[in-house]
């Protein structure tokens, strides 16, 4: 079994070039359900990790690798999602692409090719995530 909290603090250790410290290698890694919530996880190697339902609400995952992770129902609200290669073939039941996509379907776009590619992004999606500042259905 992995001490979760000792390889947190090592990472943070690294994170801040302190002595002792060490990236986290979580490849693989059952995180299941795991409490994550506001962790530092940038540079971590989370590749086939399995962080089904697992909290990571206002987790920093800047850099992070999630190649082929489970993320199905995890909370990723309020997170820092890497939006780089690493983050490809996550798996997903649809809460965090739909939340990208209500997020995109807000953006300011100025391309018009694009902007009219986004405006058929469902407001449904958007107004799902935050109920906040709903938008008007077309």
């Amino acid at each position: 079994m992995i001490d979760i909290k000792k390889i947190l603090e090592q990472h943070k250790k690294w994170l801040n070039n302190e002595e002792g410290g060490q990236r986290a290698n979580l490849r693989g890694a059952n995180l299941q359900g795991a409490e994550l919530r506001e962790a530092d996880l940038r540079g971590a190697d989370l590749r086939g990790a399995n962080l089904w339902g697992a909290n990571l609400q206002g987790a920093d995952l800047r850099g992070a690798d999630l190649w082929g992770a489970d993320l199905r129902r995890a909370n990723l609200d309020f997170s820092c999602f890497p939006l780089w290669c690493g983050s490809f073939d996550i798996k997903d039941d649809g809460k965090l692409t739909k939340q990208l996509l209500g997020h995109i379907a807000r953006l300011n776009i100025t391309d018009k090719e694009l902007k009219e590619w986004v405006n058929k992004i469902p407001k449904k999606y958007t107004n799902d995530i935050c109920k906040r500042h709903n938008i008007e259905e077309v």
